[in-house]
């Protein structure tokens, strides 16, 4: 990937929907060149796919913050169950090292944020764990 390869890709982060010649005028090139630019990516595997951002993917709750998380025993499955069905918990992510999991959590208020933390150690399988509020984020 080149420095235009980059560029290009920068720009579908910002607007996947950008037309091929909205794309070609703000980078500088051809719509053609654009165009080859990009099949070659999708088909050389650095462009696996397009995907559609909600309203709620962009509007941040007013407090984040990651959980994380380590399972006694092999109750790993039941306790991913019980964080995905709860609305506050965005996401769940297994991982290596201290934690077993990371949970990205939104809330509006401290104090609801506080109840799902709660919640969440009081699960069976939970055995410890550690949050950290998220203060900004940039992207």
């Amino acid at each position: 990937m080149d420095k235009l390869d980059n560029r290009l890709i920068a720009a579908l982060r910002r607007n996947g929907r950008a037309s091929l010649s909205d794309l070609a005028a703000e980078l500088g090139v051809t719509r053609s060149t654009l165009r080859s630019r990009m099949d070659r990516l999708v088909a050389g595997g650095e462009i696996v796919g397009f995907t559609v951002q909600t309203r709620s993917d962009v509007r941040p709750h007013a407090v984040r913050g990651l959980m994380m998380l380590e399972i006694a025993g092999r109750g790993a499955d039941k306790v991913v169950r019980a964080l995905l069905s709860m609305p506050q918990v965005q996401t769940v992510h297994s991982t290596n090292g201290t934690w077993d999991l990371i949970a990205e959590i939104g809330t509006d208020t401290l104090e609801g944020f506080d109840q799902v933390l709660s919640a969440i150690r009081r699960l069976d399988g939970v055995s410890r764990s550690e949050t950290n509020l998220l203060l900004s984020t940039r992207r």
